[in-house]
């Protein structure tokens, strides 16, 4: 009786330890609603919203661009303000990063939260709550997320290295699962190109006078149709127009957060070449013909993937910092 005792006591010992240790654990992890009450009689999330909702009145190409820097945000080191820094050596100056966009909006609403509650609201996390309310805003889903990210001490272009965008299909799962992304979560995260623009000197060469290295060439998977309009219209084949702007969905659809990309990957008008290569390769173009025939479906699938990426890789608990400004180390 006095072993059966003693075992007792010890497992109930190691319960209440374990107990303790999920506590604790509990505490420094990505929490709904982590700012309630920490920033005086501010509302941080509303805050966000109010801040993007008055720029999103007066520039709706925000969306895309936020929807872009969190991805290039998380992708690389995961979502930890990195490429908010400036400087030398910086994310931010690695080439595919260059053409990133809405620095001064994460700025202004840093700005303003330092103002009601200094060296509570980290960078991370504004950046995340920014992309979710534009994305509300601009059509797509509404959808809650969770906070507590605090900011990397760390900025390095060496370890900046996006997909391309003439990524194959396979390559652009692979590229995607490094993020815990599936098949399936990686063809809806591409439909954040629903919304956005390229430029005409990312398909010139790939897909509308040099398309498998060879000069003259279009890519026999863009409709026939559509690269008529680009080679007379828009990307004539001169060096003038590589700066001119390409949406990546139809005009009247590129400020819309909605599964409208997807039927035009079945119409063989998608832009960028890792765009149609999810149709054209057998083992994506199911899940391509899903989410273009369901905008519901979408919808849904694209906030779960959203969240995904936002909690990839973050720094939480006294981790890392919460910057005082966002472009620089405090």
């Amino acid at each position: 009786m006095a072993s059966s005792a003693a075992g007792t006591g010890a497992a109930a010992l190691l319960m209440a330890l374990a107990v303790l240790a999920l506590a604790a654990g509990g505490q420094a992890q990505l929490q709904y609603g982590f700012y309630k009450g920490r920033c005086n009689a501010s509302d941080v999330e509303t805050v966000v919203q109010g801040i993007v909702k008055a720029r999103f009145a007066r520039d709706a190409p925000i969306v895309a661009y936020l929807l872009r820097m969190q991805f290039h945000e998380c992708a690389v080191n995961g979502c930890d303000g990195g490429l908010l820094i400036d400087g030398p050596g910086t994310e931010k100056t690695a080439p595919p990063n260059l053409s990133v966009k809405g620095y001064d909006l994460i700025a202004a609403i840093k700005t303003e939260l330092e103002r009601r509650c200094p060296g509570v609201v980290s960078c991370s996390d504004i950046q995340i709550l920014a992309t979710r309310d534009a994305v509300a805003l601009a059509g797509g889903p509404a959808y809650a997320v969770r906070t507590g990210r605090r900011d990397r001490r760390q900025s390095r272009a060496s370890d900046v290295k996006l997909p391309a965008p003439e990524y194959t299909a396979a390559q652009a799962v692979a590229y995607y699962g490094r993020l815990g992304m599936s098949a399936f979560e990686t063809v809806v995260l591409l439909g954040a190109h629903t919304v956005g623009a390229t430029h005409c000197g990312a398909i010139k060469n790939s897909r509308l006078y040099g398309y498998g290295g060879k000069p003259g060439a279009t890519d026999p998977a863009m409709d026939p149709a559509t690269a008529s309009v680009y080679k007379k219209w828009v990307c004539p084949n001169v060096s003038s127009s590589d700066g001119n702007a390409v949406f990546l969905d139809d005009q009247w659809s590129a400020l819309k957060v909605d599964n409208h990309y997807y039927k035009n990957l079945q119409l063989h008008r998608g832009v960028l070449s890792v765009d149609q290569n999810l149709y054209k390769d057998a083992s994506t173009r199911s899940i391509v013909d899903q989410l273009a025939a369901n905008a519901g479906l979408f919808q849904s699938q694209f906030a779960k993937v959203l969240v995904k990426l936002s909690e990839v890789n973050v720094l939480t608990g006294v981790q890392g910092e919460i910057r005082k400004v966002c472009s620089k180390f405090n």
